[in-house]
């Protein structure tokens, strides 16, 4: 983090001198033009030609400044803002390392639920538990995108919760289904119980984590469009297009080093697992669940736990968790 601030306030400060030293040379150019564009002897008494108009300068004649400039304020203060947004979450970052609690001594505590968050977060869990009761019988996930409730008998509350979910009605869209247990308490109360324990990052900061690098990428984006965008209305030729391309390059600098910075300082927290709950979850061996009495039933679902639905070997279950349009 150290380094991510010195590399953003160096490159502040170099573009604030070269906008003063910029707006110093427009200032000087102006005044050139000017006295150019000044007439040399004005007409005596008055100001009016012989043609019997007064005296003004053709249009277009008057220095305006490049219009370049219009395209990289943008570029810089999106990269600048971007940026500090991305510090700051950084600075987030090292606060939650220095507060994770010690490595348990055993990962074997760790159900099949509590894999699922690590390892994919709350629309994980609830992908889980779907396929766990579709599996036992209680749920119909039909693969035109809908959830049936074979079963209203829940073995656990998170089963309950998906029952309730569904509604009086016994039957609604599976993808309305996962977005409202996504945010259910039930879901969230694992994810609070793994942060609290150092092994999984607060579920706000992992999402704008994701958010400001993100922004910082479309930042970078942005200012190659501008970039471009300038050239294309300047119509540079040889040269002349030097001095846009070195400006722009400071904005590209600055998102590009900054992502590069953070990759090491913030990347890890882009994920669900915290660095120690990373490491936990490559050695995690989930326990014997109640009711999981076949070895493959239960390392099936320790598959749809790390990896999704991916995992399953029914195509029609796999397109029944699919995304639907509606």
């Amino acid at each position: 983090m150290r380094l991510l601030l010195v590399e953003l306030r160096f490159l502040v400060v170099e573009l604030r001198r070269q906008l003063q030293q910029l707006r110093i040379l427009l200032q000087l150019r102006r005044r050139e033009q000017l006295r150019i564009l000044r007439p040399t002897a004005l007409p005596s008494h008055s100001s009016i030609s012989r043609t019997g108009k007064a005296f003004r300068p053709e249009r277009g004649q008057v220095y305006n400044g490049p219009m370049w400039l219009l395209f990289l304020i943008p570029a810089c203060v999106s990269a600048v803002l971007s940026c500090i947004r991305l510090v700051r979450m950084t600075a987030t970052a090292d606060a939650l390392a220095g507060q994770e609690g010690p490595r348990p001594p055993e990962a074997v505590g760790i159900g099949l639920y509590e894999t699922a968050y690590l390892a994919g977060g709350p629309d994980r869990v609830v992908e889980l538990a779907l396929v766990l009761m579709a599996s036992r019988g209680r749920l119909h996930l039909a693969h035109t995108g809908w959830t049936t409730v074979v079963d209203p008998r829940g073995r656990s509350r998170l089963e309950r919760a998906v029952v309730a979910a569904v509604g009086p009605g016994g039957q609604c869209r599976t993808d309305d289904l996962r977005r409202v247990m996504s945010v259910h308490p039930t879901v969230l109360e694992i994810g609070g119980r793994l942060a609290l324990a150092g092994l999984a990052t607060p579920a706000p900061v992992q999402r704008q984590t994701v958010l400001v690098i993100r922004q910082v990428r479309q930042a970078m984006l942005l200012t190659l469009v501008l970039l471009a965008a300038a050239l294309a209305v300047g119509g540079f030729s040889g040269g002349d297009a030097l001095a846009p391309l070195a400006w722009f390059s400071l904005p590209l600098v600055l998102t590009a080093g900054t992502l590069l910075m953070a990759r090491v300082d913030v990347y890890p927290y882009t994920r669900w697992a915290s660095p120690v709950g990373q490491e936990v979850l490559r050695e995690v061996r989930p326990p014997r669940q109640h009711g999981l009495t076949d070895d493959d039933e239960r390392e099936l679902l320790t598959a749809v736990a790390m990896i999704g639905s991916v995992a399953l070997p029914d195509a029609r279950l796999r397109a029944a968790l699919r995304p639907h349009r509606s």
